[in-house]
């Protein structure tokens, strides 16, 4: 009989809501914590619950100030992160990347620019005249 595989380090996720419950706080209250201590007055209990869900990784600085209203060695939290981060890469399909809003790709109904489309801006001069100000010599 082979032993049990003692259990891999604990997810992020897991181990922020098991150190929120450990000290006896909802996600509304660390929310609060964060926001006193950080001075940032605009993180929600939404964002802990999406933290601890694993639907986002927090990033350095909500990790540094989990680490002080936590009362945990920063590293715990940075290593945990960045095993999620890792996870999250590794489970992303491969192929092409998404292209970004805004990017170069056509929007479906919309007709790309070309040189048809082209006009040139409103306060351009009109033809045959160098400057737009009647003052001026020509």
């Amino acid at each position: 009989m082979t032993p049990p595989t003692p259990p891999g380090p604990e997810p992020l996720g897991p181990l922020l809501a098991r150190l929120r419950r450990g000290r006896g706080r909802s996600q509304q209250a660390l929310a609060a914590e964060l926001c006193a201590a950080s001075g940032v007055p605009t993180l929600s209990r939404h964002e802990v619950s999406r933290w601890e869900r694993q639907l986002r990784v927090p990033g350095g600085f909500w990790l540094g100030w989990l680490a002080v209203v936590l009362a945990v060695p920063a590293e715990l939290l940075t290593e945990a992160a960045g095993r999620a981060r890792r996870a999250r890469r590794r489970a992303q399909p491969a192929g092409p990347a998404r292209p970004r809003a805004g990017g170069t790709t056509p929007r479906a109904g919309l007709r790309p620019a070309g040189p048809d489309r082209l006009r040139p801006p409103r306060h351009a001069t009109r033809p045959g005249r160098r400057h737009s100000r009647p003052d001026r010599p020509t």
